[in-house]
């Protein structure tokens, strides 16, 4: 369904906001990671904030930009940065704060998932677009495989923190797909945007103290 100028300008407006909020966030995060933690954690780190930037910026780079013959492949970026934001955010958690074989097995997984799925956007974009928010959904929450030891190596605010950020983009999705509700786009970019929050503060929360 054609979108309004109204609907078009409220989605602008949220990728400008979490490009911006983002950009800011994961430049304070990692000069404080520099300062105070180790390097692989700060690695660690890293990597999760540029899946973040990477699915914020691939995001507005398809939803603000005019339609040309760029458009098809902007939102095949769109949709593969997800992947990589999904596998980001596992990242500090699996490799610094819950480690060895359980941890390292788990992200090593993830990533493998992830890449492929990216992949497939990328390459089979037609093929791929019934699996894509299944395998969004099922990689978003195969960590509760972990959680025990998760739940044993981060402080309860994290674990709240990534528990609701995850029922955010879950509860997204339902706008994602309600294609006939108005600033149904809108809406569901407000659900990522408030999901990212909480992983933000997640992850951070896990990792500094």
């Amino acid at each position: 369904m054609p979108r309004t100028t109204g609907e078009r300008t409220a989605d602008n407006i949220i990728h400008m906001v979490g490009v911006a909020a983002g950009a800011v966030a994961v430049i304070v995060m990692l000069v404080l990671a520099v300062r105070h933690l180790p390097a692989a954690s700060t690695a660690s780190l890293a990597v999760y904030g540029a899946g973040m930037l990477a699915m914020f910026g691939c995001s507005a780079a398809y939803h603000m930009a005019p339609v040309t013959k760029w458009k098809g492949f902007l939102q095949r970026l769109d949709h593969a940065a997800i992947f990589v934001k999904i596998a980001g955010t596992y990242t500090p958690f699996a490799a610094v704060k819950i480690g060895g074989i359980g941890g390292f097995g788990l992200l090593g997984s993830v990533w493998a998932v992830a890449l492929l799925g990216a992949a497939g956007k990328l390459l089979l974009a037609s093929t791929w677009d019934r699996l894509a928010i299944p395998l969004y959904l099922i990689l978003g929450w195969v960590g509760v495989v972990m959680f025990r030891p998760l739940a044993a190596s981060v402080t309860p605010v994290a674990l709240i923190l990534l528990a609701i950020g995850g029922v955010l983009y879950s509860v997204g999705v339902i706008f994602h797909v309600w294609r006939t509700l108005p600033y149904q786009n809108a809406v569901w970019h407000g659900f990522v945007l408030a999901g990212t929050g909480c992983h933000f503060g997640a992850v951070t929360s896990a990792v500094f103290v």
